[in-house]
């Protein structure tokens, strides 16, 4: 029972899925870094629906509107929570204080200058990322980016420091069955990688291992910034690198086609 309040907890949490409501309690905390990933399958089955909208429907779908859709499509599913720590990021980073005030920043309800630019750009970015995706087997290999990511989240906020000692994140990590989460976490690690092998052989997994200095970027970034993780440097992360396996995935569908 306390897996699938879990469940519920995650989806409520990280997404607009549509869920039972559950307690905010401890105990049914336990397995919910488990089921984050799984935000990302319901995005990536999101944004191959729209690119098979075409053929179901008999109808041609303008590259624009795919582009403007798929933009918007991650965003809407998770109900902005990664793109509002992103942004609360950009505003600390920016500002080029101290690492207690950068800590101050991400917590003001203002919106700065640096997080609408930074917006703009990572929108604009991604939008363009989109145009390279000419066939469904890209588009499924986007999905990949949006499991890994959040997989690889759940495993910083599992093995890295608390910036803050409390908040949202840390309520989550200090209420998870540590060991049994990071074990599922690295099944999922494990099921993303050889999905990617099996669409795209060595390409998907140079792609995947790109990806992956991100993931090492953000580690340092985190410790030498802010000392540590907050779950608005996870939303962060979740957006980079999503918006980097874009390109990557692009590139890696240009390469496989020479």
């Amino acid at each position: 029972m306390s897996v699938l309040k879990s469940l519920c907890l995650a989806c409520s949490m990280y997404s607009r899925i549509p869920v039972p409501k559950v307690a905010w309690e401890e105990k049914n905390m336990k397995y919910v870094l488990c089921f984050f990933p799984w935000i990302g399958i319901v995005i990536g089955a999101g944004m191959y629906g729209l690119w098979r909208l075409r053929s179901l429907l008999g109808v041609h779908i303008p590259m624009p509107v795919f582009v403007l859709t798929g933009t918007v499509l991650p965003i809407w599913i998770s109900g902005g929570i990664h793109m509002d720590g992103f942004m609360d990021t950009a505003d600390a980073l920016h500002s080029y204080q101290s690492r207690e005030r950068k800590l101050e920043i991400m917590q003001d309800p203002h919106t700065g200058a640096s997080a609408c630019i930074s917006l703009a750009c990572e929108m604009t970015l991604y939008g363009a990322a989109l145009y390279f995706l000419l066939e469904e087997r890209q588009i499924l290999f986007l999905g990949i980016g949006f499991f890994l990511s959040r997989t690889l989240s759940a495993f910083a906020l599992l093995t890295m420091k608390n910036a803050r000692g409390e908040g949202l994140a840390y309520t989550f990590v200090s209420g998870s069955s540590r060991r049994i989460v990071l074990a599922v976490l690295s099944v999922w690690l494990f099921l993303g990688v050889e999905t990617a092998f099996y669409l795209y052989g060595q390409y998907g997994l140079f792609c995947v291992a790109a990806s992956f200095l991100v993931f090492f970027y953000y580690e340092i970034l985190a410790y030498r910034k802010f000392g540590g993780l907050t779950g608005d440097l996870a939303g962060w992360f979740v957006v980079v690198y999503e918006l980097v396996f874009a390109w990557l995935t692009g590139i890696m569908g240009y390469l496989w086609n020479l």
